[in-house]
């Protein structure tokens, strides 16, 4: 949640060098000060990283939302930026979901 990029690359790099090369990086959104969604999803990291790695990055909208009619529109923008595949969380009964029903899509 409060991780620079950089940091992120860092980590990346260590997992790699232990020799671990199934890595793949997540855009989840940061934390944010507004209260209207739950983080700020960071669709100008996409581009940042395809700039700076060579390691795949995909994009979870719901997560980085937390709203379900947020999920799409975001998930459509994160194309646009590049990323390498999207994941979201889907269920039937998207309102039945304990803790996380708000972002999840069915």
């Amino acid at each position: 949640m409060a991780a620079t990029i950089e940091e992120l690359l860092l980590s990346a790099e260590y997992v790699l060098a232990e020799g671990n090369h199934d890595v793949i990086l997540c855009e989840r959104g940061i934390r944010g000060f507004d209260t209207a969604t739950r983080n700020v999803f960071d669709l100008t990291a996409i581009p940042v990283v395809h700039k700076l790695s060579h390691l795949p990055i995909i994009a979870d909208p719901s997560h980085g939302t937390g709203l379900r009619d947020k999920v799409i529109p975001m998930a459509r923008a994160a194309v646009a930026a590049g990323r390498t595949a999207s994941w979201s969380k889907c269920t039937p009964t998207p309102s039945r979901r304990c803790r996380t029903g708000a972002d999840a899509v069915s």
